[in-house]
């Protein structure tokens, strides 16, 4: 079974083509700058990567490109489009609705269109690539698979906010989370990988990267996160604010002459890790410029990690102790300081860090805690792709 996974942006469309049967990635790759000139990457193992740059007005036309080089004579994968069996979809949002990927039907895509709201920069983009695709590729399934479902499982005492109850029941306004897809992936495999059953361990993943998020996963199921109804919620990002006093919005907008959608640009786009360095939100930017002395750089890298220890700490104490932490994403997987940093504050609670298996470690599955540590560390790298393709399979095989 071949299934195509598809995560569309509001000006890019990447993909992936996998064969089910053993796992392998065909082809992936990216459509990009759509709407504004155009350029696919389209790459192949062990092969050349080819690059086309030509206008891409809109995500149809992204589509039929990808479909195109997929199928086409001398760099394609496969003879035909109709070899695909089926599509997934990485949709942001879906409220309150569904709490597991789900086949593709009109209701559905009404679910994610009155969701554009709860996620305005995702859930419109989403959208458009399911209709793109169902343009293409008539008759093909296409399934949404929500960043929102893993979290559905947290007990109402952890999603509600203390606003009046009718904003809840009006609005549904509510802690929802994202990074679903990731933090399901990495904390069933992080149980594969120590040979444990899911029922059995408190974990706490940690999704680090220019978006991050923690997510406190008991027995398989989440019983709390760090975003919440949107993603700039949690621990500061790359930039992204992070929890703050919601009184600093109105006094920056009345001090400043902030329209609302400006400040949410300001909260979103200007902040975090960027806002407070003035140099990037690039991790390995910080790094560097921290490296050379740059005491903002510095600062921003120690909120973080501060920030990040909080979290877990939090959790710990949340599910009344701990079991395994797992590392994942850009940062997670590939900085080994940060994950340092984050944990060293927790040797109160039996946690050690093995730095002769840490210091150096990038993208590879790895235990970092030492033998003694009351708390198994582990870096396991996400694979949200893979995890929409099986979901994808499983729902089109029933």
């Amino acid at each position: 079974m071949k299934i195509l996974v598809i995560n569309c942006g509001s000006s890019s469309c990447k993909f992936q083509l996998f064969n089910m049967d053993n796992g392998d990635v065909l082809a992936k790759g990216n459509a990009e700058r759509i709407g504004i000139d155009g350029k696919l990457t389209y790459k192949r193992e062990g092969k050349e990567d080819v690059v086309i740059e030509t206008a891409i007005p809109d995500h149809q036309v992204a589509v039929t490109l990808i479909l195109g080089q997929l199928a086409d004579p001398e760099v394609g994968v496969i003879a035909d489009v109709k070899e695909i069996d089926a599509i997934g979809h990485r949709v942001l949002h879906a409220g309150m609705h569904y709490s597991e990927s789900i086949v593709v039907n009109e209701d559905v895509k009404r679910v994610v269109r009155e969701c554009f709201d709860l996620g305005p920069l995702h859930n419109p983009a989403n959208l458009i690539g399911i209709e793109a695709c169902e343009a293409a590729m008539p008759g093909t399934p296409n399934v949404a698979v929500f960043d929102t479902a893993f979290h559905q499982t947290m007990p109402q005492k952890a999603f509600m906010y203390g606003l009046p109850y009718e904003y809840y029941e009006k609005y549904q306004i509510r802690r929802y989370g994202f990074h679903g897809t990731s933090h399901r992936y990495v904390s069933k495999r992080v149980c594969e990988f120590l040979g444990k059953d899911p029922k059995d361990l408190k974990v706490i993943t940690c999704h680090l990267g220019n978006g991050s998020s923690f997510a406190a996963v008991d027995g398989g199921k989440c019983v709390d996160t760090s975003m919440g109804l949107t993603p700039l919620a949690g621990i500061l990002m790359g930039t992204r604010t992070g929890d703050i006093d919601p009184a600093i919005v109105p006094i920056i907008q009345k001090k400043e002459g902030l329209t609302p959608d400006e400040m949410d640009t300001l909260m979103n786009k200007k902040s975090g890790v960027m806002g407070i360095s003035g140099v990037s939100s690039d991790f390995r930017d910080l790094e560097a410029a921290a490296k050379s002395g740059n005491e903002k750089a510095q600062l921003a890298l120690d909120m973080f990690a501060y920030q990040g220890t909080k979290i877990i700490g939090s959790y710990a104490a949340a599910m009344g102790g701990v079991d395994v932490i797992v590392f994942t994403a850009g940062v997670g997987e590939n900085t080994w300081f940060m994950r340092e940093d984050m944990c060293k504050p927790l040797e109160f609670m039996g946690v050690k860090i093995d730095p002769s298996v840490n210091t150096g470690l990038r993208g590879k599955e790895a235990i970092i805690s030492t033998p003694d540590s009351k708390v198994t560390v582990c870096v396991i790298p996400t694979n949200e792709e893979l995890a929409i393709a099986l979901d994808t399979m499983e729902l089109v095989s029933k």
